[in-house]
């Protein structure tokens, strides 16, 4: 979600100093590729360049062609193809053996319904939302429709699809986003249109309890991550914007006060590092019945379990699941910034459902069946 808080911010810098733009998208990888479909990166007229589709293989020949798009603003579908040994003859020299499709559009202020108008929308609100973009792979001549269309969970939606594809797509679409566990889909409709649908979820939200030392490095690392950060407190000379700038909202608030001053949903992580025993043992019981997907403690696992000991019969049977004390992978932390490091990985990969195995043992880094392109059979009574 960062790079999309930073193309964003970009965009509008743009359109202060009266610069055009254009947005590059990864929309279909087949094989393998540094960046998945869904990657974006915004291209101004004079070469700024926001976000990444790549390694920094592709950048330069996407600023080439973005020159272009922003010129006849019309969309451009765009392939590399790295499947053969000696890529060196494309000048991009990739080595990642797949072939990425990228989409590159311009961004017209002038129209409401334009992709930034989207990233914006889903960026101001806690909702998950899908975005689909529609191009043409049989023949590139033919119009590419682009980012198009908008829908999150509350049912609100922007701009439109066409209408040979409109209710079938509308359909995936929804599907897609209550299922809330694929990240990407791409549909090839009628033999002609290929519709990627990305669903995107929230941002992270992280509460920190405890203001300490140890916290400063933990908000700093998740602030470059670009989570959302609430810092807590029952001490008010210790939660102060001097001591912890990167912090979105500072609270001072006694243990039983603090559910009532926050707004906690299914993309909050909690962290408890107060080092105060009966501060933890109090948060910890107003928080079991929230239903958190990650709650996490420091301290050996002795304390947590004398904890949980002195509060059971508030549904910690059902939480268990949900609490991780001592907190972190296990990567041999010792320092604050390493126990940092440890905890952020361990929410990240908790909040992804995902375990944190080595990369190394996995045939793949990411799931394949994104490379799959679904068929959709043309009714037999729509001409196209």
């Amino acid at each position: 979600m960062k790079e999309l808080q930073e193309i964003i911010k970009a965009f509008n810098q743009a359109q202060q100093t009266g610069k055009k733009t254009a947005l590059a998208t990864v929309v279909h990888v087949e094989g393998s590729s540094y960046r998945r479909a869904g990657a974006r990166m915004l291209i101004t007229d004079d070469g700024q360049l926001t976000g990444a589709i790549s390694g920094g293989c592709l950048e330069g020949d996407a600023l080439r062609k973005a020159r272009l798009v922003i010129a006849q603003q019309k969309p451009m579908l765009v392939t590399y193809d790295t499947t053969d040994d000696d890529d060196a003859k494309l000048g991009v020299q990739l080595g990642c053996n797949g072939i990425i499709h990228i989409l590159i559009e311009p961004v017209l202020p002038e129209q409401p319904d334009n992709p930034i108008s989207f990233f914006t929308r889903f960026l101001s609100q806690r909702e998950p939302a899908v975005i689909v973009t529609i191009f043409n792979m049989t023949d590139r001549h033919e119009p590419q429709l682009g980012t198009c269309f908008f829908m999150n969970k509350a049912g609100q939606s922007a701009g439109e699809l066409p209408d040979m594809v409109g209710n079938e797509l509308l359909n995936n679409t929804t599907d897609i986003l209550h299922a809330g566990e694929v990240f990407t889909k791409t549909y090839t409709y009628y033999e002609k249109y290929t519709c990627f649908i990305e669903l995107l979820q929230p941002p992270i939200a992280l509460v920190v309890v405890g203001a300490g030392n140890d916290a400063i490095p933990l908000i700093q690392m998740a602030k470059v991550l670009g989570w959302n950060i609430t810092l807590v407190d029952g001490r008010p000379n210790y939660p102060t914007p001097e001591r912890f700038p990167m912090a979105d909202k500072l609270l001072i608030a006694k243990p039983n006060e603090v559910m009532a001053q926050l707004r906690p949903d299914n993309y909050t992580a909690f962290m408890l590092m107060t080092h105060n025993y009966n501060y933890d043992k109090v948060l910890l019981e107003h928080l079991l019945p929230s239903q958190l997907p990650y709650i996490g403690i420091l301290g050996p696992k002795k304390r947590l379990n004398r904890i949980l000991q002195e509060i059971s019969g508030v549904g910690i049977e059902q939480q268990l699941t949900h609490i991780y004390g001592p907190a972190g992978l296990d990567i041999g932390s010792e320092n604050p910034e390493q126990i940092a490091l440890s905890i952020l990985a361990e929410i990240q990969g908790v909040l992804n459902k995902l375990s944190g195995v080595p990369l190394r043992s996995k045939a793949y880094i990411h799931d394949r069946s994104d490379e799959q392109v679904l068929q959709s059979v043309l009714p037999d009574n729509l001409n196209v």
